[in-house]
């Protein structure tokens, strides 16, 4: 069984007590929760993640027959400038302790660049980006473990973490069961390797399939005005199979959390059916 999950920031702009109806209708019984993006008239600062909001949320997800797979705090960890750093690193520390009494296992987040734009550049791609990367993790690790919570990082073709081999470097030289993979397949694809993209998921699986712990689900077609990929919903651009990831997902995942991200409010339920049916048609 998979548990088929939305990125709230894709549903329509209301306020949560009016969304989470919405969602649970469409068939969704989890979703990606990112506060500074979903919840717009709250602060979501490290001071004003209290327990009191925490368990707010909590019993309103509850009320409404949806999990909250995961608590995204998507930041630059590469970010040039130490004192800037050091209030990214509060900020995870604020989530990790905020997922823990949100009853959400995880916090989610990508790999960063090493600019302040947060985007790519050649440098993404060397060793020391990767050990500056990684100096900066081994803390919000040792947060995650102290709480109980899973950091899951995604690996996506842009950033520092932009294969299944790098991935598998992080995770191991960290050496935490708190540390895991969000396997996010379209993220890790590029102009460069899109027409191989099932090598690139059989060797992501094989690397991190143990320790992936949640999956998004999303697809792309190959029309952004820089010559990149661009995500749409599931089943809305050229990926048409998903049986890869979902194989890997029945036969090895039970009741992963899995994500649509990229959807809208008007396709996100026929994306959601779209990935249903070929989960189900998918041979153990």
């Amino acid at each position: 069984m998979i548990q088929f999950g939305l990125r709230l920031h894709d549903a329509e702009k209301l306020p949560m007590e009016q969304l989470l109806p919405l969602v649970r209708k469409r068939g969704f019984t989890c979703a990606h929760l990112a506060l500074s993006k979903t919840v717009k008239d709250v602060p979501c600062t490290p001071s004003a993640l209290t327990p009191g909001y925490a368990l707010y949320l909590r019993h309103l997800f509850e009320q409404n027959g949806i999990d909250i797979a995961v608590l995204g705090n998507y930041l630059n960890l590469a970010y040039p400038d130490e004192t800037v750093l050091d209030t990214i690193r509060e900020k995870y520390y604020a989530h990790i302790r905020f997922a823990s009494l949100l009853g959400c296992g995880m916090v989610g987040t990508e790999t960063g660049c090493p600019n302040v734009e947060y985007k790519y550049c050649p440098e993404c791609r060397t060793d020391a980006a990767l050990a500056a990367f990684i100096k900066t993790l081994k803390p919000i690790v040792r947060c995650a473990e102290q709480y109980g919570v899973t950091l899951a990082i995604e690996p996506v073709a842009r950033h520092i973490v932009y294969d299944a081999k790098r991935a598998r470097t992080v995770l191991d030289e960290i050496g935490s069961h708190n540390l895991q993979i969000l396997f996010d397949p379209v993220n890790m694809l590029s102009m460069e390797n899109v027409d191989r993209r099932e090598e690139v998921f059989a060797e992501a699986i094989e690397l991190l399939g143990k320790d992936v712990a949640m999956i998004h689900f999303k697809d792309f077609v190959r029309q952004n005005a820089d010559g990149q990929l661009k995500a749409c919903g599931a089943g809305q651009g050229e990926m048409e199979n998903y049986t890869t990831i979902l194989r890997f997902a029945k036969q090895e995942k039970p009741y992963v959390f899995a994500t649509l991200e990229n959807t809208t409010p008007e396709n996100a339920e026929t994306c959601r059916l779209y990935l249903q049916k070929q989960y189900d048609e998918c041979l153990y």
